[in-house]
């Protein structure tokens, strides 16, 4: 495309300033903007970013996961008090669509025959090709996102799928404008240019697919020489979750050894007291009836610390040979120029054709493919809509309600991990788990899992990836027995009881969101078998189980087979 914008695009900017809407319905005519917009307000954009808040030096990056941070931060704000002036940009339909591939000349001519036409069949076929001509050019437009000096507009039709401001109503307008556009939570939750952009920087891999490895046998010196940094950056990422672990473990013994040896000082201070007996100064009273029960006390902490030793030693030294693979790799990383790989065109088209599958995904092979933001399709509620303050916000709400629902044993030790989370914006209903940790890193790696932007309703879409993550973290716990054991062979079970016919993993998923939204509220919507499976693998917390006790014999049940298993464990 040239720098000055198509005569066809000029002529309908123009036209649209003659004629008024006539009805909700789009219309070319909206193409219209503000022409008392000050460009010298919109120039700076440093102001467009600005934070509301200031994060915190020394904040974490959203790729390091924190074990010691056990949920997500309350949302106080879910609004910039400064709206964003992108939108009311009159050039902003221009910007995006200049200087891109041909696609862009495409999406243009397509769109304002869709925008005019009056017959349905002839709408049906220019957004078929609308969504076509909208993906390609987007294809071209993905490797730019890790650009910092990329222009607002197209990051924006990356982001929200906006590339028509007048599309918007008056205050779906106000409300978008009011969208913070910088993370600053430190949650790993990203909108679909921030994806790319990491992916383009080098700081996240690939998703998986099931594409084979290529061979590097015949690969040049510098491409041999990329993938052997490559291949150690992998073996780092597995090294690191392996540190990471021996070290959460061995920071979890010395918390035990401190707390047994402030009790132990305690008891023994107090052992040691004695009150002067009156008269008979300077002699001192015997031992109390209660210092003398203080002598099985005692006993009791000495051998609980021996134990403690002996685990902190393992500990200690699983830790030290951990560190000293980490460092190992490390070093011959720094031989190789110690510089993340960089993530050339290839990497970010790679990840363009896994992000577009994820979002036909999400719509599903009857919704709405439609990829541009229209107020035609666009129902949502500020609530409802899945901007990253209120995806965040739900899965807080998920956390408070599941408490294992981002956690993965490891050595009989919960560590919390919540996964990486994609905003995509299309019309979708429902959220996905993409894969639930990475390949080479299995202990503390994050998963994927996929959220649409416009669903009819988001905790649903949230709750249904929340769901799916669960499943697949529970099938590959149990690998080859997933069948038999655990959550997944206990679910399958009773499904193959029942000789149900269908998706195993989506009648999971339905069970899930009505274990979370009925049954945690004491409406009892689920199979009395399903119930226990659930109550037993992914338990409310106690203050919820000790309120839906109250309410029914049925849970006040579930709590007394609870207390019964606590009271035989180890028999």
């Amino acid at each position: 495309m040239s720098d000055e914008l198509d005569p066809s695009i000029a002529a309908l900017l123009d036209s649209a300033s003659t004629a008024a809407p006539q009805n909700e319905d789009i219309s070319i005519t909206e193409f219209e903007s503000d022409k008392k917009f000050d460009m010298n307000a919109f120039a700076s954009k440093s102001k467009l970013f600005e934070k509301s808040e200031p994060v915190a030096q020394g904040q974490k990056s959203i790729h390091n996961v924190d074990l010691s941070v056990h949920e997500f931060k309350e949302i106080t704000q879910f609004l910039s008090d400064t709206p964003s002036k992108v939108f009311d940009d009159t050039t902003y339909y221009k910007t995006a669509l200049t200087g891109e591939n041909n696609y862009a000349q495409r999406i243009h001519a397509v769109l304002s025959k869709y925008l005019t036409c009056q017959d349905p069949k002839d709408r049906t076929v220019y957004r078929q090709q609308i969504i076509s001509a909208y993906w390609e050019f987007l294809r071209g437009l993905a490797p730019k996102m890790g650009n910092k000096d990329l222009p607002l507009p197209k990051r924006m039709l990356c982001r929200f799928g906006v590339l028509l401001p007048s599309l918007f109503r008056p205050e779906q307008k106000e409300y978008f404008s009011k969208v913070f556009l910088e993370n600053n939570t430190g949650e790993a939750v990203l909108y679909t240019d921030e994806w790319f952009a990491e992916i383009a920087k080098g700081k996240m891999t690939n998703s998986a697919t099931d594409e084979k490895r290529v061979s590097h046998k015949a690969a040049t010196p510098e491409e041999a020489a990329q993938f052997e940094q490559s291949r150690l950056q992998q073996l780092q990422s597995k090294n690191s979750g392996k540190l990471q672990a021996a070290e959460n473990l061995l920071n979890i013994k010395e918390n035990e050894r401190t707390m047994l040896e402030t009790e132990l000082k305690a008891r023994v201070e107090e052992l040691c007291m004695h009150s002067p007996i009156l008269g008979m100064e300077p002699h001192k009273a015997e031992l109390t009836e209660v210092q003398q029960k203080l002598f099985s006390e005692i006993t009791d902490r000495l051998h609980r610390l021996s134990k403690n030793n002996k685990e902190l030693s393992r500990c200690l030294k699983d830790f030290t040979e951990a560190k000293g693979s980490f460092n190992s790799v490390e070093s011959k990383l720094a031989e190789t120029g110690g510089q993340p790989v960089a993530a050339d065109a290839q990497a970010v088209n790679t990840e363009f054709e896994t992000v577009r599958q994820m979002a036909k995904m999400t719509v599903g092979r009857q919704g709405n493919q439609f990829p541009l933001f229209t107020r035609e399709f666009f129902h949502c509620t500020e609530k409802g809509t899945g901007t990253r303050e209120n995806v965040i916000d739900i899965l807080r709400w998920v956390e408070s309600i599941d408490p294992g629902a981002f956690c993965r044993i490891h050595k009989n030790i919960p560590n919390r991990i919540p996964p990486y989370v994609l905003l995509i914006p299309t019309y979708g209903d429902r959220g996905f788990c993409w894969e639930p940790f990475d390949r080479y890193n299995r202990v503390t790696s994050r998963g994927r899992i996929v959220i649409p932007m416009y669903p009819r309703d988001l905790k649903i879409a949230v709750l249904t990836a929340v769901a799916d993550l669960r499943w697949q973290v529970a099938k590959e716990k149990a690998s080859y027995y997933w069948m038999e054991e655990g959550l997944t062979g206990q679910y399958y079970q009773h499904i193959d009881r029942l000789k149900l016919k269908g998706d195993l993993k989506a009648f999971f998923i339905e069970d899930y969101v009505l274990w979370m939204t009925k049954e945690s509220e004491g409406v009892q919507r689920l199979d009395k078998e399903v119930r226990g499976i659930f109550w037993r693998n992914m338990p409310f917390p106690n203050e919820r189980k000790q309120e839906l006790r109250k309410r029914s014999l049925v849970y006040d049940e579930l709590c007394i087979k609870d207390n019964n298993r606590a009271m035989s464990d180890g028999y």
